[in-house]
Order: C-alpha cells, then structure tokens, then sequence
C-alpha cells in the first residue's frame, strides 16, 4: 500500500533542519497540516491547503482521516512517534498508510545539552495530563526529562517536588530547543521561582531528597502508611501476595472489585506506566480515599467506578485481571466478573470470614484453581518482653480462565 499521509518532525530550526527527502515531500503535499508554530517554520506553496489543529483537537483525527487518499502531510514537532501525533495516529491506520520522517526529539536534544545519558533517564510528559504521573519516577539520584504542558510546568513541578521532600532537586528548564531563541533556567525545586517560562521547554530534573521524604518502591507491598484508609485495607504482606498472584503485565486492565482505599488498584499500575485498572467501590467516602491515594501515589489514571457490584460492572471494559476484595458473598458478583473476565485472565478473591471461605471453598470446587490461607504475625511487647500478635488469616483463591 502505497502511503498517502507522512508526519514530519521538525525542529526549532524549521525548513533549514529538514532533510532532502523531508522538505520534498512538504513541498509537494496536496494538504499540509499542522499548529500554527509549525505552519510558520516553511513557505507557503501555491496550491497547496493549509490547515490549522482544531479546537478541541479530538477533531484532529477525522480531519485527517477525512483525506485518505490524498497527498497529505502533518508537521510535528522532533519525533512524532514518541507522545506525538505519529504515535496517537498509527492505530487508526493499515500498515503502509503512514510515513514518518522524525527530528531529533526533545528528549534527545535536551539529554545532549545536559550531558546526560539518555538511556539512564526517565523520559515522561504532562502535555495533556496530570501533574502527579511523574511521582513513581520521583527517587534518589533519578534523572528525569519532562516536556511540559506550557510556561507555567515548571513552577507546578517545582512545586509538587517540594511538597514530597524533594525540594533540593537540582530543576533545569530548557526552552525553545535548537532555534535562535534557545535559552535555559536553572535553580533548585525549593527555591523555584519562575513564573515567565515560555511555552516550548523541557524540564530536566536532578532528583535530590530531604531526609523526612517518603520514596516508595514500584514493587508490591507498599507500607499501609502510604495509604490513606478507614480500615478497609489489604494489609501490606497479603497485599503483595495478591498483586503476585495477579501478575500485572504493561497494557492489561484490572477490576478492583469492592476496592475499598484503592491500595491494590493502585499497586498494580505503579507496577508498569501501562497498567491501567478500574476500582469500583459503593462507599462515597471511600471513593473520596481512591481519589486522594491514586493522585498522592502517582496513578491518576485510574478510573473509579462508583456503584455497588455487580450492577456498577455492566458496561466496562472486560479485564486481564480481577481482584474481589469486597462483595464476595453478594449473589452475582464473581458470576459477573467471571463472565467479563477474558480468556487467560487472572482472577483472585481474598477471604477472612466463615462465610466467605466457604464460598471460595465452593468456587475452587467449580471453577478450580488454588486456595491458600495466609497468617501474619507482627512482633508487640507485652510487660517486658516482645510476643507475636497474630493478624486474622486471609483466604487466598486464585485461579486463571481456561
């Protein structure tokens, strides 16, 4: 199949940057398209269409596809398949249709002025999304390349990385990469104050921590302090013992059924940036605890369904993975959830009553899988001396759809 549509990435530097071929096929496209910056970088052609991105840019896409057939080219900026247009168009079209001739990206450019390795940094953006996705990345001695939604990122994330503990973090903002008007800020995070950045730049993060900053690992079983809950928590350890039994993968989805604070929802997409779920909870205030958790522990993803099982999972996306943690008992929950789950996926229950073990029992007789009971003791004194104090044991049933 013969393309009829290439994305050019091109710089700061505009026509001057392009290759041969690039500038080729810019001038010959029947239709070019692009924002207004990028529209400004080369002249016009006689004939040729000129549009401008809609408003709103979910648009964009029909714009484009409204055309197949004819000639037509988008400008974009560095490297349009790494969170560009290239990337969000790809999927709509059949192999052969789309040409792509990328620019350095801004990643790159910006590892080059830093001198920093760019396979040792982490590379994010918050161009159309939430602030608090870079907070996984936020470690010691991590290295962070951020493109920015607008002049005002910078001072937002100086902001956010003081809040956590981060506040020494040395903050370099990088804007208008490879054009005339390039220019740099630098400070720390703590003493950030510019508010006159301009629109195009980077920021690149030097991440340093105070002593009293809570850095968590991406691993299974954060401590139950980082969660803020009433109660209705999967404790640490059997935690982590669910989230190894659902076997979170990049790209799959999570039902967290009866997800009281969110804790393994949000476990199992700190886990990989691919990681998406659902938790799905009929308790107001508790839904006002996943929103506060998945935002404070850097999954605003997460979607909440608020409703009570198993009405509020008519209608969703059917998952990779389940996770009944409340509703075990309620007539048609695992039925439903069973029914959505897809083949292969991972489904697991947890119990701590008499009459949930019993229905788990049930459920490995029917459906198979494994039953495992997990106790936990935590070391508390007692007069003078230390003793264990056991927790309720958990009832583990996990098992995977044929």
């Amino acid at each position: 199949m013969t393309a009829w549509l290439c994305v050019v990435g091109i710089g700061e530097d505009g026509l001057a940057g392009l290759g041969e071929e690039a500038r080729r096929v810019v001038a010959r496209a029947s239709v070019l398209i692009g924002g207004c910056r990028h529209l400004d970088l080369v002249p016009t052609v006689s004939g040729q269409e000129r549009l401008t991105w809609p408003s709103p840019f979910a648009g964009a896409f029909d714009m484009v596809l409204a055309r197949r057939g004819t000639p037509v080219c988008i400008l974009a900026s560095g490297d349009p398949m790494l969170y560009g247009i290239g990337a969000s168009l790809s999927p709509m079209l059949a192999p052969g249709e789309m040409r792509v001739l990328p620019a350095p990206s801004a990643f790159s450019l910006a590892a080059a002025r830093m001198g920093w390795p760019l396979q040792d940094c982490a590379t994010l953006t918050i161009h159309g999304r939430p602030l608090e996705a870079i907070i996984p990345h936020l470690l010691p001695k991590a290295r962070l390349l951020v493109l920015s939604e607008d002049g005002r990122s910078p001072a937002l994330l100086a902001g956010l990385l003081t809040d956590l503990g981060f506040g020494p973090s040395r903050v370099t903002v990088l804007e208008r990469m490879g054009g005339a008007a390039e220019h740099r800020h630098e400070g720390t995070a703590a003493t950030w104050d510019r508010s006159d950045c301009a629109d195009l730049n980077l920021v690149a993060i030097d991440c340093q921590a105070e002593a009293w900053a809570l850095v968590w690992s991406c691993l299974p079983g954060l401590p139950d302090e980082a969660f803020r809950h009433d109660g209705q928590l999967t404790k640490r350890d059997i935690r982590a013992a669910t989230l190894a039994r659902l076997a979170p993968r990049p790209g799959e989805l999570l039902w967290d059924v009866g997800a009281g604070c969110g804790s393994i929802g949000i476990e199992w997409m700190r886990a990989h940036p691919a990681c998406r779920a659902i938790a799905i909870e009929a308790n107001e205030a508790r839904c006002a605890l996943i929103e506060h958790n998945r935002s404070r522990l850097g999954v605003p993803g997460l979607r909440l369904a608020a409703g009570k099982a198993p009405a509020a999972l008519v209608g969703l996306e059917r998952p990779q993975a389940v996770f009944i943690g409340g509703g075990l008992t309620v007539d048609g929950v695992v039925e439903a959830c069973w029914s959505a789950l897809v083949s292969g996926g991972r489904l697991v229950a947890n119990g701590v009553s008499l009459q949930s073990e019993a229905r788990l029992a049930a459920l490995r007789d029917s459906l198979g899988g494994e039953l495992t009971r997990i106790s936990v003791a935590q070391a508390g004194p007692l007069g003078g001396f230390d003793v264990w104090r056991p927790a309720i044991p958990v009832t583990v049933w996990s098992v995977v759809k044929p």
